[in-house]
């Protein structure tokens, strides 16, 4: 398989992993390219994630199921549950017409009220709920399951009666993948994943480590005997060759992690550090945490204990000594705001979580990877004020 899986190839797969869908309208050049490596991709993805890739008239798409969901697998533009509810109520409206089909503003307003299933009705006069619908169908615009036609959704902002005219595009009737059961059969997320295994349980253990590796920033020893870990150690070697033959990742190992890391940057992949202002701080951050090893000795498995005051502090410490090198939006926030910030986008990155139960914040073995520092020669003077 090797020998036919070319730069092309290559190419084909990365694409296919990072976006939703590749439309021969928008981007006609990785489209052709996309059907002309079908097969030596499909064939694959099939091996070794268990991934089904559709090539249709229209699009490409690889139906990329994770082996755990995690937090930022959401939609990136939606910013509460009823975001998701208003998208769910609008993708069921958008199967009662046809495609080509019109439809206004209105008319979407009006059905989605029926239909929304939460305790407390829908009411358009409210400003917030408006702003959740003009991300929903700026989303569905975006993705191509919706067209608009005419008027400008912002306007709805500001007057609950605003119109705009859509069209129903071909798209919206494969945007969500089929289930070997209705879908209202499944009562847990646990057992629509659950499905996942069920059509190759023999190869389950491979299929969900590279799930892991492509689609998570790492994978981590979560127990002494690990059944993922273990994999992950005793097929490394072949893990290692697999992957950079047919990606231009590299895999790493180390004693309670297993990442994918890129020598070069491409704009293509998600990646950290990236040009938030909060990578910068995470770097400073870590070469901090790094020097307070001897107060926070890391446990068997790389992780760090601490309290919230203990992680202030240390932040604080960072600041001192970086801080004047930060965008003016961290630069001016108070020790409390800068900790939540910091510590949501390391969740994010899977370098840090907090226990539920007591509030502890873990710092994990992804954190110890990385460092920043910068250069000697760095002044204080003429800093840019801008933010990041």
């Amino acid at each position: 398989m090797e020998r036919d899986f070319d730069e092309k190839a290559k190419i084909a797969l990365k694409v296919l992993l990072e976006n939703f869908w590749i439309t021969r309208e928008r981007d006609p050049e990785l489209f052709q390219l996309i059907r002309e490596r079908e097969n030596i991709v499909k064939r694959y993805v099939q091996e070794k994630f268990g991934y089904r890739l559709i090539v249709h008239r229209y699009f490409a798409k690889l139906e990329k199921i994770p082996a755990e969901p995690e937090a930022w697998m959401g939609i990136e533009s939606f910013q509460e549950p009823l975001d998701y509810a208003l998208f769910c109520c609008l993708m069921a409206y958008l199967e009662g017409k046809e495609v080509e089909e019109k439809f206004l503003l209105s008319d979407v307003c009006e059905e989605i009220k029926a239909m929304y299933p939460g305790e407390v009705p829908l009411d358009w006069t409210n400003y917030q709920q408006r702003r959740a619908l003009i991300r929903v169908l700026k989303t569905a615009e975006e993705l191509g399951v919706v067209k608009r036609v005419d008027g400008e959704i912002e306007g709805f902002a500001q007057r609950e009666d605003h119109e705009a005219l859509y069209e129903v595009p071909v798209l919206s009737r494969y945007f969500m993948r089929s289930y070997p059961k209705d879908l209202t059969q499944y009562k847990t997320m646990e057992e629509l994943l659950e499905e996942e295994w069920k059509t190759a349980p023999q190869d389950y253990r491979r299929h969900r480590i590279y799930r892991q590796l492509f689609l998570s920033p790492v994978v981590y020893r979560q127990q002494k005997d690990d059944p993922d870990f273990y994999y992950l150690r005793n097929f490394r070697h072949r893990l290692r060759e697999d992957i950079e033959a047919h990606s231009d990742f590299r895999y790493e190992l180390y004693k309670n992690a297993a990442l994918l890391t890129l020598p070069e940057r491409e704009n293509v992949y998600t990646l950290f550090p990236n040009q938030k202002g909060t990578s910068d701080i995470i770097l400073h951050f870590a070469s901090i945490v790094r020097e307070h090893l001897l107060d926070y000795p890391p446990d068997e498995y790389g992780k760090i204990r601490m309290t919230q005051a203990d992680f202030q502090r240390l932040l604080t410490i960072c600041k001192e000594r970086y801080g004047e090198g930060w965008g003016k939006t961290y630069r001016d926030m108070t020790p409390a705001q800068l900790t939540s910030v910091l510590l949501e986008e390391l969740k994010q990155w899977k370098m840090a979580d907090v226990e539920k139960e007591t509030g502890m914040i873990m710092l994990y073995p992804l954190l110890g990877r990385i460092v920043g520092h910068y250069p000697p020669d760095f002044m204080k003077k003429g800093m840019d004020d801008d933010d990041e």
